[in-house]
């Protein structure tokens, strides 16, 4: 029986100790540097269950989405945690976005996913505030909370007897008689395989396990906030824009999550820290990795004007209730109150190119994630999946 460390107890993480212990006969250990689970980008998002909308055909990411839609809203019932199928629309402001409405209609259809087009007057019968020339319709997506259903997950591995460690930043990593070997302050242990699913800090852990990473992650945060409870009755369920696909983001959204709360965002700005949830948490290190990578600088030319918009309306509430009144006119300053926020690990290419798709690299006895970027929580069980062979792969290399 092969013994795989799962570096990163995030939902993905999760779901790979999930799938090599209970589907593939592993014995499984799992190290999360935080005091509890999911603390990072899962515990941060907006609870979507995506139908995989947006991405391009035959992707990774369009396949495991959609597959992912059915497997996990299956997963979480089947653990009590709840789900809503509440549909979303994506709306055509104007007649100069109707071009690009039907376009994501078609990648819709060769997607597999369920989505109409439909009139203004049908967009108000679902969204009686939305304002709109036209709309898609997409009956697949939902809303889960993903934290719950991580903690699930956890009762669930600790009832097959996997080893989870929480408190356990690697500090270092070796291959010694071909075994891997991982120092925590707990000490080393050696197992036959290791994944790296610490998505945050995924490149950072490949470079300690001595390997060299196609693409580095710089974090993006993405502030949201919230509609005061009297306002909530201006969303029922998800109202999204149509995408701009010159920007490397989908722009502010709203969200009704399963708490019936309502969420605004997010917007993208560069975090000062891999854990910069806050503009005052700020690490020179991290900082100073951004600054000597030549792809942060030819990404920061790309989307100069882009960058400076997101960080006028990351510090004016007034700008950031103009951007979800395009899409609610009901909308106003006065019924926003600030939210979480979350960091979005983006890997980037040494060119300045955003890695679009999930992005996977192999050494022998090791597996390192490094993009795992939304639909991530949606796609978790099939990521795990296709994981599962690799690290069948590189442990029998």
């Amino acid at each position: 029986m092969s013994h795989i460390v799962v570096i990163g107890g995030g939902i993905v993480g999760l779901a790979v100790a999930r799938e090599l212990a209970l589907r593939r006969g592993c014995r499984v250990t799992v190290l999360e540097k935080e005091h509890r689970w999911a603390h990072h980008q899962t515990g941060h998002n907006s609870g979507v269950v995506h139908a995989g909308l947006y991405y391009p055909v035959g992707s990774l990411k369009a396949r495991m989405c959609r597959a992912g839609n059915r497997s996990i809203v299956d997963y979480a019932r089947s653990r009590g945690v709840e789900v809503r199928r509440t549909g979303k629309l994506v709306v055509a402001v104007d007649e100069s976005e109707r071009p690009r409405l039907h376009a994501l209609a078609e990648r819709a259809v060769a997607n597999g996913v369920t989505a109409r087009l439909i009139s203004a007057g049908q967009a108000r019968e679902y969204e009686p505030e939305v304002d709109c020339v036209a709309a898609l319709h997409v009956a697949d997506t939902g809303v889960l909370d993903y934290s719950a259903l991580s903690m699930a997950m956890v009762r669930e591995l600790a009832d097959h007897e996997v080893e989870l460690r929480l408190d356990s930043a690697v500090l270092g990593i070796r291959e010694v008689r071909g075994r891997v070997q991982v120092a925590t302050r707990h000490g080393v242990d050696a197992f036959d395989g290791l994944v790296n699913c610490a998505g945050l800090h995924s490149d950072v852990v490949a470079r300690m396990a001595g390997i060299v990473p196609s693409a580095r992650i710089i974090p993006f945060r993405g502030e949201f906030h919230a509609l005061r409870p009297e306002r909530r009755h201006l969303v029922r369920g998800l109202i999204y824009p149509v995408p701009d696909p010159t920007l490397p983001f989908l722009g502010v959204h709203l969200t009704r999550g399963v708490d019936g709360s309502v969420h605004a965002g997010p917007n993208a700005v560069l975090a000062l820290a891999r854990e910069g949830y806050r503009w005052r948490d700020v690490s020179a290190r991290d900082l100073a990795e951004v600054a000597s990578f030549a792809g942060s600088w030819r990404l920061a030319r790309r989307q100069l004007r882009t960058g400076a918009a997101e960080i006028l309306r990351s510090l004016s509430r007034r700008r950031f209730a103009r951007s979800l009144a395009r899409l609610v006119p009901a909308i106003e300053v006065a019924d926003l109150v600030p939210d979480t926020a979350g960091v979005r690990a983006q890997a980037v290419l040494p060119d300045g190119r955003l890695v679009d798709d999930f992005l996977v690299q192999t050494a022998r006895r090791q597996v390192h994630v490094l993009n795992s970027p939304s639909p991530a929580a949606t796609s978790a069980l099939e990521i795990a999946r296709h994981l599962g062979d690799r690290v069948a792969e590189a442990v029998g290399s």
